[in-house]
């Protein structure tokens, strides 16, 4: 089981699939809580150039709300993560897919909440 859901934009520019992918996660009820520019990180701390890396924290209060009332502990693994990374001249947009990380806890019900959430997920990855 492949632990993303990913979609390659190709000839895209970064900053413009990044304003895609907002919207498209907005569009099914995420919020970006987190940003992380690793690559400006990267090149702080080591020194290091990489090509642009960006990770979203993005979260659906209603999704995360189901699974907390269920397994109060499952906040150690959200927000749902989504990278945007540049390879080439591609924009590559990844999404974590929730029901290979919560695979470990053993919870029925939890496990179909993640697979709605993968539905979501799914559907705004292929709308950007």
């Amino acid at each position: 089981m492949s632990y993303t859901i990913n979609r390659a934009i190709a000839g895209a520019d970064f900053d413009v699939v990044g304003q895609r992918t907002r919207k498209a996660l907005a569009g099914k009820g995420f919020g970006v809580l987190t940003e992380i520019d690793v690559a400006a990180t990267m090149k702080k701390k080591l020194g290091v150039d990489m090509m642009p890396y960006l990770i979203l924290g993005a979260c659906n209060p209603d999704m995360a709300y189901k699974a907390i009332s269920m397994e109060p502990r499952v906040g150690a693994m959200l927000p749902c993560n989504v990278i945007l990374r540049q390879v080439g001249d591609d924009v590559e947009v990844s999404a974590v897919d929730p029901v290979a990380s919560m695979q470990s806890i053993d919870n029925d019900d939890l496990k179909h909440v993640a697979g709605e959430v993968r539905d979501l997920l799914a559907e705004a990855i292929a709308a950007i």
